[in-house]
């Protein structure tokens, strides 16, 4: 069992820098960036991810009842936003990939500040770094995509060349992934039950897929859907872990992302089942 905790962070690595480099060398920089140009579509993307998340968390939080560690867990979740997992939905889901990768930046630049500004007030005695939130976004995610993006405006043959292989270690590492964090954290699980810690995670998902779903427009709603649901599991276990002694409140972060995969992933299929054409 400890060889494959450690094989989880291997294969997240994996996952989001082969990812980040496939979209790269899928999409233009101008591609990225129109879909922002619409203020009202960026402002609704903001209010459900840096305001109604949050302040979904704290509902679910009070209204279950939660032990302590684990509805601060549900708050830092609430807060972090730009999940690295958002352009590989998206392209299950056949929607607006472009818009998806554009939303994921932006919401992922926006909470390495916004989480020192608004976690402090919510929560009393917590200090969080930007920078340990920052550098491992920007290494991991940022730098990968430029490097993909790089490619494709200079060498777009190459770029066409490595697409297909890059995508497919994608989908295999995300794959790995996923039966790594079942096998991992069964216990975890497990022990969350009667905690209402499960139902809280299911409440906390679907709710933020319904929020963007309902303030998503055309051909956006499925993004905004799977971009608001889908938070930010690494900034978020940044400030778990150097914040709070309780085991708890990261447990209940890496139970909050393996319910997420269980329920987003089947959800993308769902929507890209229904998209007949993958959105403009």
């Amino acid at each position: 069992m400890e060889l494959l905790s450690k094989a989880v962070p291997i294969a997240m690595v994996a996952f989001v820098i082969s990812s980040m480099l496939a979209v790269g060398v899928s999409l233009s920089v101008t591609q990225i960036v129109d879909p922002l140009r619409n203020g009202k579509l960026v402002s609704l993307a903001l209010l459900a991810n840096f305001v109604l998340m949050p302040l979904g968390a704290l509902a679910i939080a009070r209204l279950l009842r939660l032990d302590e560690p684990l509805g601060i867990a549900l708050l830092l979740l609430g807060a972090a936003a730009g999940a690295p997992f958002l352009p590989k939905l998206a392209g299950i889901a056949k929607s607006n990939l472009a818009f998806a990768v554009g939303l994921m930046v932006l919401l992922m630049v926006l909470t390495v500040g916004y989480m020192p500004l608004v976690l402090p007030w919510l929560l009393e005695g917590v200090s969080v770094d930007p920078t340990k939130i920052a550098r491992s976004l920007v290494l991991l995610m940022l730098l990968p995509l430029g490097f993909g993006l790089l490619v494709k405006a200079r060498f777009c043959g190459v770029a066409d060349r490595v697409r297909s292989p890059l995508n497919g270690i994608s989908s295999l590492s995300l794959a790995l992934l996923i039966v790594l964090l079942l096998i991992t954290n069964a216990r975890n699980v497990i022990a969350l039950f009667g905690t209402r810690g499960i139902l809280a995670s299911i409440l906390f998902l679907l709710g933020g897929a319904g929020i963007g779903w309902l303030l998503g427009g055309p051909g956006t709603k499925g993004v905004l859907a799977l971009g608001t649901a889908q938070r930010n599991i690494a900034a978020a276990l940044v400030v778990g872990g150097k914040n709070f002694d309780d085991p708890k409140v990261l447990v209940m972060v890496v139970v909050v992302a393996v319910v997420g995969l269980l329920i987003l992933m089947p959800l993308a299929r769902a929507l890209g089942a229904r998209s007949t054409v993958p959105e403009a």
